[in-house]
């Protein structure tokens, strides 16, 4: 039976030490949002040896394009997005400081590698749970790239937002694991 996490960003070496795949995870404090353009310009931002529009050191990035906010609302909802597609990028964020990744879908064995190189982690989120997620948001800006529309940069302070370890820093996948636990011999 898996165990429920509170976490606080930024996230710390011993915080992550303790979580395991398929571990449950309430997470608070801030998180950024970004998708894969503007993963692009930040890996470009670091091979040119300039500063991010954020401290990535211990931090999270959501791979989301929320919906515009309701009135009275931070945010629209705000489902996960298929992450692969950040994989090209992954590990020079984790390098640069990343600890924990938000997002849908399996990661590629290079990123995997690069999180137990860097001990971050990558949680999944539940696509359907849009609205809760949402729900989960206190406080939303954008801080960069405002010309991406829904997919510029965010900061947004979340509260007790679900989501589960799909990978942890020992090179446990959620994924993989599901599949071996159902394999017919």
């Amino acid at each position: 039976m898996s165990s429920v996490h509170r976490l606080k960003t930024p996230l710390t070496v011993d915080d992550l030490e303790k979580l395991k795949a398929g571990d449950k995870v309430l997470l608070s404090g801030i998180v950024y949002t970004a998708r894969d353009a503007a993963h692009k310009r930040l890996v470009e931002l670091l091979k040119r040896g300039k500063d991010l529009p954020f401290d990535i050191r211990g931090q999270v990035i959501y791979y989301v394009g929320p919906a515009p906010a309701p009135p009275g609302k931070p945010i629209g909802s705000a489902g996960p997005t298929t992450s692969y597609r950040m994989d090209p990028y992954t590990p020079i964020l984790l390098d640069a400081g990343l600890k924990g990744m938000i997002g849908k879908g399996p990661r590629g064995k290079e990123v995997i590698e690069s999180m137990v190189k860097n001990k971050a982690v990558y949680f999944a989120a539940i696509g359907g749970a849009a609205v809760v997620i949402a729900k989960a948001v206190k406080k939303s800006e954008v801080i960069a790239y405002e010309d991406l529309g829904p997919e510029a940069i965010r900061r947004m302070e979340v509260e007790d937002l679900p989501v589960f370890v799909a990978n942890d820093i020992y090179g446990n996948d959620i994924y993989k694991m599901g599949v071996e636990r159902y394999k017919i011999d």
